[in-house]
């Protein structure tokens, strides 16, 4: 892949992660970023790159791999209410995150992360591994392996956002891209989540995921 187009969020922190990611892998691929206000505008010339979005919200006529699974994701009262009918799993609000490498092979499940806010200033931050037990993480697994499988999901890295309720996680959302709380696997997971994905969208073989701290 030559030529490349990462569609950053609100938030440039994991564009420039992924951005990093690239370099590291295919030196020679011009990579560049863009916001969805310079999609919408036109100025930007899509023809031959790859287009990797870090943002559900694009424009309804961008074509890129798995445009359909963001559409799902982008409407989330919807897709929990698809995972409560069709899944048969309990929905609600939840702050953590399962992150999944779904490869051309079949997926893998990294350690889930966990959303902390400081107490003085009040700021999000993340924190890799958050530790689970054997039936939650069977429950986790299931769950993302069945939303996946009924999405016909291609190659990426997910995150699957669930919270608990007695001894049963239940879903929130699923984001079809290595979002903010995929940071935390930078320096905590080799490889971390944005070469993940970068594996995933040019099918290099990912063969172990492993916590190096």
């Amino acid at each position: 892949m030559s030529k490349v187009l990462i569609v950053a969020g609100d938030s440039r922190g994991p564009a420039d992660r992924l951005l990093e990611a690239i370099a590291q892998s295919d030196p020679v691929t011009e990579v560049n970023i863009c916001g969805v206000s310079e999609l919408y505008s036109g100025v930007i010339a899509l023809s031959g790159a790859l287009v990797c979005p870090l943002t559900l919200d694009l424009p309804f006529d961008l074509v890129f791999p798995g445009q359909y699974v963001f559409r799902f994701c982008a409407n989330v009262a919807a897709a929990r209410d698809r995972v409560g009918q069709e899944l048969l799993f309990p929905v609600g609000d939840g702050n953590f995150w399962l992150p999944v490498v779904l490869t051309a092979k079949g997926p893998l499940y990294a350690e889930a992360i966990a959303a902390e806010s400081d107490k003085l200033s009040g700021e999000l931050s993340y924190r890799q591994p958050l530790h689970l037990s054997d039936v939650w993480r069977q429950q986790l697994y299931e769950l993302a392996y069945r939303l996946l499988d009924l999405l016909n999901a291609p190659p990426a890295t997910y995150l699957m956002q669930f919270g608990f309720v007695g001894d049963r996680i239940f879903f929130d959302r699923l984001w079809p891209f290595p979002g903010a709380p995929a940071i935390a696997s930078v320096g905590v997971q080799v490889p971390d989540l944005f070469v993940c994905h970068w594996y995933c969208l040019t099918n290099k073989p990912i063969y172990d995921i492993q916590i190096t701290s």
